[in-house]
């Protein structure tokens, strides 16, 4: 089974790099060491960005990471294949029981984000924006082609996500589907293997319709990257407030408007910006956790110690995710 092979590569990869210190520590210390982490495969730009300024910060600590899906990440917890993962639900009281009678694990969970959903298109594509409703018609099948949303095409509108068990679909499914009902029950409905994989359909199929995380799409993530480690890592710690203003413009991002009786049917649709999310006019968005059942002497709690303080923190909001410790400003947008 898949998930097996993930516990193996990982015991193996642990093995390798070194035994995480058991040696108790002193508060706000870091413990040097090696372990796993799974991360549902949508918030990969955010935990590579992460881990590459802990493991430049702290050395001797290295943290090897699993993308996967959503439902795999928490898989491989319960069966105390992993002792951290970053997912955007909660466990269960239930499932939390089990790991603390089963394994003697105590869980640990901390919102470290709120992210955002978007809708991409081809830029040969000329449609700007969709109500939650027609989304609702495309993902349910009854709205098939781009001529029944304002477009000039009449080819079929194909529905492009990453894979059944990612956090994404699940979030769409329950959103927009009745119960029972699945994405790939669309004929028009194509998955891909990660989020990378959409993005790059997207830019070359003028009919399709890309379903990702916004933390793909941040321009300013993209920018920073190309900066040495070392210099972002000075960057991350000045306590100046930073929120990514960019998105990128290789694809069309749309809009998306909410009009219901809570905002007197208001018909402006919003783009995935921070400022947004935090208001919640874009209403595509979902909380994003990091859940630990490590010790507190660990590599891992180090980790976690480090994403749910400021730097961490700071690092998410390059992104273009919100930071769920940090309050967006309202901003001069650039409208690509």
């Amino acid at each position: 089974m898949k998930i097996f092979k993930y516990i193996l590569i990982g015991l193996a990869a642990f093995s390798t790099l070194g035994i995480v210190s058991c040696a108790k520590t002193q508060r706000g210390e870091y413990v040097k060491g090696s372990a796993t982490l799974f991360c549902d495969d949508g918030f990969k730009n955010v935990l590579d960005e992460e881990i590459e300024v802990f493991e430049f910060s702290y050395p001797g600590s290295s943290i090897l990471p699993f993308y996967v899906s959503e439902q795999d990440a928490i898989d491989t917890l319960m069966s105390d294949g992993t002792n951290a993962i970053i997912v955007t639900q909660e466990l269960s009281q239930e499932q939390k029981d089990y790991l603390k009678k089963k394994y003697k694990r105590i869980v640990r969970s901390h919102c470290i984000a709120v992210d955002a959903v978007a809708l991409i298109t081809n830029k040969e594509n000329n449609v700007t924006s969709l109500s939650m409703q027609e989304i609702s018609d495309i993902l349910n099948g009854k709205t098939t082609r781009w001529s029944q949303v304002a477009g000039n095409d009449t080819t079929v509108i194909k529905l492009v996500f990453d894979n059944a068990g990612s956090s994404t679909v699940s979030y769409l499914r329950d959103k927009f589907l009745p119960e029972g009902k699945k994405i790939s029950d669309n004929p028009n409905a194509y998955a891909q293997s990660d989020n990378a994989a959409v993005f790059d359909v997207v830019k070359k199929d003028k009919n399709a319709l890309g379903v990702i995380s916004v933390s793909w799409l941040g321009d300013d993530l993209s920018a920073a990257k190309k900066i040495p480690v070392e210099q972002r890592f000075e960057d991350y710690k000045n306590e100046n407030d930073t929120v990514a203003t960019n998105l990128t413009t290789e694809v069309n991002i749309l809009k998306v408007s909410n009009p219901t009786e809570e905002n007197d049917y208001n018909p402006i649709a919003y783009k995935p910006y921070q400022v947004y999310i935090n208001s919640g006019e874009y209403p595509l968005f979902r909380k994003v956790y990091m859940i630990s059942t490590a010790q507190k002497s660990s590599v891992l709690n180090s980790f976690y110690m480090f994403v749910t303080g400021f730097a961490g923190q700071k690092i998410i909001s390059k992104t273009g995710i919100l930071p769920y410790h940090m309050n967006a400003r309202v901003v001069e947008l650039k409208q690509k």
